[in-house]
């Protein structure tokens, strides 16, 4: 039976939230394909992310485990993924559009012979659709490949919830060729804030924060609700945040339940990253921020005196 294929991705050990939103497409688009839905998930002591698998409703899971694939490479997990997605007779293969997803799938898509399309937010049967000039027009794609590969904008789907039942996990027992490429170290922003994709709170500040130091506010208000910080491009060009906080089209797309927008004045840039969060609180002094434009709910005030105060109330109604 053919199958649409969903590769998942992981981190220390646990399955990346954005691997759930793409579950939520593949059952989609396995629907409308008369397909069977696979999982492939590969990397080393996995098998704790395999078992997680099992429970989202999906036909199989098929493992990639060896010490050969413990650190990513676009290289070899490129190779297992293209040759799992074959034993599945794979019709469609998707994964996330994050960091992995956009480096690795166009390398799956050459060994499959297969047509891509990149940031996909929809899926009729036939056609795709995906996000253009930052999510202000819409265009619809036709891949006219029996093999289709996409990257998925994770932030268009709800993530999947477990199903009820598990099923059973398949090895892929796959020779790995000689590799050109190396795995040399990961350097890891250490941090006991999640990452803004993989949170439900992300307070993000803008170019209105005016400086490093005004950003302990923003993480304050972070820290009490259990939060991730973002930022705007202008914060992260001007040093004043790392930029893997950065949100945009050219930075992190998240969706949270809770999106606290402070200071920042709202681009089409900024927005292509957060516009399908929940609930968006949006501050800035003036009025006529694009921002509020898709806020739910907007505060035309200042900073500084909205965001210590809103901790203030938190922090006394937790005690």
């Amino acid at each position: 039976m053919p199958s649409v294929c969903i590769i998942a991705e992981h981190q220390n050990g646990k399955l990346k939230k954005s691997t759930l939103n793409a579950i939520t497409f593949g059952k989609d688009a396995a629907q409308k394909m008369g397909a069977e839905l696979c999982i492939i998930v590969m990397g080393h002591h996995i098998s704790g992310v395999a078992d997680e698998l099992k429970s989202y409703g999906v036909s199989k899971v098929m493992v990639g485990d060896d010490p050969l694939l413990e650190n990513y490479t676009a290289e070899g997990w490129g190779y297992v993924a293209a040759e799992a997605a074959k034993k599945c007779d794979a019709v469609l293969v998707g994964m996330a559009s994050g960091t992995t997803g956009k480096d690795m799938m166009p390398r799956v898509a050459v060994k499959l012979n297969a047509g891509m399309g990149s940031d996909v937010v929809g899926f009729d049967g036939a056609f795709f659709t995906r996000g253009m000039w930052a999510g202000n027009a819409l265009a619809t794609i036709e891949i006219m490949t029996p093999v289709k590969v996409v990257t998925i904008q994770a932030t268009a789907f709800a993530a999947a919830g477990p199903a009820g039942g598990e099923i059973s996990v398949e090895r892929i027992e796959i020779s790995l060729p000689q590799a050109k490429t190396r795995f040399v170290e990961m350097r890891e922003t250490v941090s006991q804030r999640p990452d803004p994709t993989e949170a439900s709170v992300v307070i993000t500040g803008g170019r209105g924060v005016n400086g490093a130091d005004n950003f302990k506010i923003i993480e304050r208000l972070a820290d009490i609700l259990g939060g991730a910080v973002g930022a705007t491009r202008a914060a992260v060009d001007a040093g004043w945040v790392p930029n893997d906080l950065q949100i945009g089209q050219t930075g992190k797309m998240v969706a949270p339940d809770l999106y606290v927008a402070a200071g920042l004045s709202g681009s089409i840039q900024h927005q292509a990253g957060m516009k399908n969060s929940k609930v968006i609180v949006a501050i800035n002094k003036d009025e006529e921020a694009p921002i509020f434009e898709i806020a739910d709910f907007g505060i035309v005030a200042d900073l500084f005196k909205v965001i210590p105060e809103m901790s203030e109330l938190l922090e006394k109604e937790k005690s």
